[in-house]
């Protein structure tokens, strides 16, 4: 009976990992019809506050209400910054990129990140970590058959936006180890990508019917909900069945990139995915295995990041 109700968390689990990324990917949808059309500033202003004002609002709603304060300012201000400008550079990569080729940048963000946790948060790095790098760079080769030659100002724009994201992602964990208010993480990104936008609004601003307004609120809507069932996702199953069921996002974004845009991926965007998906699963397995020998090491102090 045990055995069978763990089979049904595990199962719900992997649903809801799976239910995760089609939301995601619909929500980069909405990104990449936008960025025809519009300037980030238009999608970003009024996504940025209706997430900002969902975070409040399931903050206050707990059994428990609690602030939002943080324990680490710096830190938040580093990943709030680092929010808006990959968030900008990632809706600029979808206007200049086919969908699906997108994704091939967006995996490399957590292999970065496992390589630069080191010396930048002072965790452990393995040397599997360099390898894993080493084969989502040639999963990215792969993109140009014809040579480096091949680079477009997009594929800047996108390592440009993986850099950035980088940077976001190891202030959420380094902000995740000393905060115990998760939805700070949510608000702050979001009520800082909506302000600074707002300040630019008045530059690019384009006139905007109420179709496109309704899209734009679907949005903010649906990567907050997102958001939501991937942490519900993580209490199910553990970290390390998420992470690789999360790129089934490559899945979805070649099916709605064909449907939505008419775009048809060529077999060298499949096979780049898949050394990246390759080189994601052998770090994660790496990550996984017993340790018998070594005692579990404790926070230490990060090398670069700011001390509060």
């Amino acid at each position: 009976m045990i055995a069978l109700r763990m089979g049904s968390v595990v199962s719900v689990g992997v649903g809801l990992t799976a239910f995760y990324t089609f939301l995601i990917t619909c929500a980069d949808a909405i990104t990449k019809m936008f960025a025809a059309s519009y300037a980030a500033p238009q999608l970003f202003v009024l996504s940025g506050l209706i997430v900002a004002g969902l975070s409040l609002i399931a903050n206050r709603s707990g059994s428990e209400p609690r602030t939002m304060h943080t324990k680490c300012p710096r830190a938040m201000a580093i990943r709030v910054m680092a929010t808006i400008a990959g968030a900008v550079a990632f809706f600029y990569a979808f206007r200049l990129l086919p969908f699906a080729e997108v994704f091939i940048f967006i995996a490399l963000i957590p292999l970065f990140t496992a390589l630069l946790s080191g010396p930048v948060l002072g965790e452990e790095v393995r040397p599997q970590a360099w390898g894993a790098l080493i084969l989502g760079a040639v999963g990215v080769l792969s993109l140009f058959p014809g040579g480096l030659s091949g680079i477009g100002l997009g594929h800047l724009v996108a390592l440009a936006a993986v850099l950035l994201g980088t940077v976001s992602m190891m202030a959420s964990r380094y902000i995740g180890k000393r905060d115990d208010n998760l939805l700070t993480q949510v608000f702050y990104p979001n009520l800082g990508l909506a302000l600074v936008m707002l300040v630019v609004l008045p530059f690019v601003y384009k006139p905007m019917g109420l179709a496109d307004l309704a899209w734009a609120s679907v949005y903010a809507a649906i990567l907050f909900f997102a958001r939501w069932v991937l942490v519900a996702a993580f209490r199910m199953i553990p970290a390390y069945v998420v992470t690789p069921l999360m790129n089934l996002q490559f899945l979805w974004m070649v099916i709605l990139g064909a449907v939505i845009f008419g775009e048809v991926p060529a077999l060298t965007v499949f096979v780049g995915a898949f050394i990246i998906i390759f080189a994601g699963g052998w770090l994660i397995y790496d990550q996984v295995q017993p340790r018998m020998a070594a005692p579990k090491s404790p926070l230490r102090k990060p090398r670069i990041f700011p001390a509060e």
